[in-house]
């Protein structure tokens, strides 16, 4: 029988990658989805086939993680092997205009899910996308022994999901881990995120199409790497032989500026002529560094990543050329390693 995976935020940046690497595997994949009025799965719709068609493995349900009794219907029905949970009201800065919207969703949520598996199904291993924002202002390098110091909503809604996670795994003795991961990126990411808000920018500029890129703070410190490369890591979390947490990283430093320059210069760019500050963009509370070691990870999961944030700018950039120009209509293809 094939094994059956069941994924929440599957139209996001990381569920399109985790879904595409799965179906790979030779997975059954189910998603959840929301429902909206207008379709908001283009990052999956390349991988979709009707479900008439015999041999279909790629299955979309509609719930929300604010409903508890979808969500244990959902489990029962679909009895998976796996569960991974990405789904979340993820932008930090949103999170300070809606922080009771944010614990509901991206802390409570977690209680939900990992309740329902409790109820239904126990044998799932289920996977918590955690955060990097949750160590917020303690400093870099931030392991698995780091202290939790989150700044914003967000984060402290994470640091409750981890907690959860790690506590169901040890009452109830569910295969429940946490993968704390810090920035990744990719050509898929949301418009509001800074660095795709950089990238398709710069190839709008490029192109003409727009004079000036607003942004908030520059000096902020991340760890960039690429989302297929971390989706990876996050399916080898469940095939280990036990459940545990892991932080996956680069153990790369660079700025907002850094990657402004190495996006603006693939495209033969002076990032300074276009850039302008905005401090509608500040944080109230900013996180200055956040900088990943990923030892555990490599060490116990032969995980490690290739593209660091340099070469990640290019992809980005040069794939938001190729959307600007009509010849980028699907989704970049990505070659698994695994």
């Amino acid at each position: 029988m094939l094994k059956k995976a069941f994924i929440t935020g599957i139209t996001g940046q990381d569920g399109s990658y985790l879904a595409e690497f799965l179906l790979y595997k030779g997975y059954e994949v189910h998603g959840l989805i929301r429902r909206a009025s207008t379709f908001n799965t283009h990052r999956i719709d390349h991988l979709f086939q009707d479900p008439h068609v015999s041999g279909s493995r790629l299955h979309l349900h509609y719930g929300d993680l604010s409903d508890g009794s979808r969500l244990t219907t959902l489990l029962s029905i679909i009895r998976p092997n796996e569960l991974y949970h990405l789904a979340a009201q993820s932008h930090v800065r949103v999170s300070f205009d809606e922080p009771e919207h944010t614990g509901d969703v991206t802390g409570l949520g977690t209680t939900r899910l990992l309740e329902a598996i409790r109820l239904v199904s126990p044998e799932t291993k289920y996977y918590q996308a955690s955060s990097s924002e949750m160590f917020g202002a303690s400093p870099p390098p931030q392991s698995e022994e780091t202290p939790f110091y989150p700044r914003s909503p967000y984060g402290a809604a994470k640091v409750y999901s981890y907690w959860m996670t790690k506590n169901y795994r040890e009452a109830y003795g569910l295969f429940a881990c946490n993968g704390i991961l810090f920035n990744h990126e990719s050509p898929r990411r949301g418009e509001t995120f800074v660095t795709r808000k950089i990238t398709r920018a710069a190839a709008r500029i490029k192109r003409g199409q727009q004079d000036k890129l607003f942004l908030g703070n520059l000096d902020a410190v991340r760890d960039w790497g690429y989302a297929p490369e971390f989706v990876e890591a996050q399916w080898l979390m469940l095939q280990a032989d036990s459940p545990s947490d892991y932080v996956i990283a680069t153990n790369t430093a660079a700025t907002v500026r850094d990657f402004l320059m190495a996006t603006f210069d693939t495209l033969g760019l002076d990032w300074g002529k276009y850039v302008e500050f905005d401090p509608r963009y500040v944080r109230p509370t900013e996180v200055d560094s956040l900088v990943g070691d990923y030892s555990r990870a490599e060490r116990t999961l032969t995980w490690k990543p290739n593209v660091l944030f340099e070469e990640l700018a290019q992809i980005m950039v040069l794939r938001d050329l190729e959307l600007l120009s009509g010849d980028g209509i699907t989704p970049e293809s990505v070659s698994w390693r695994y």
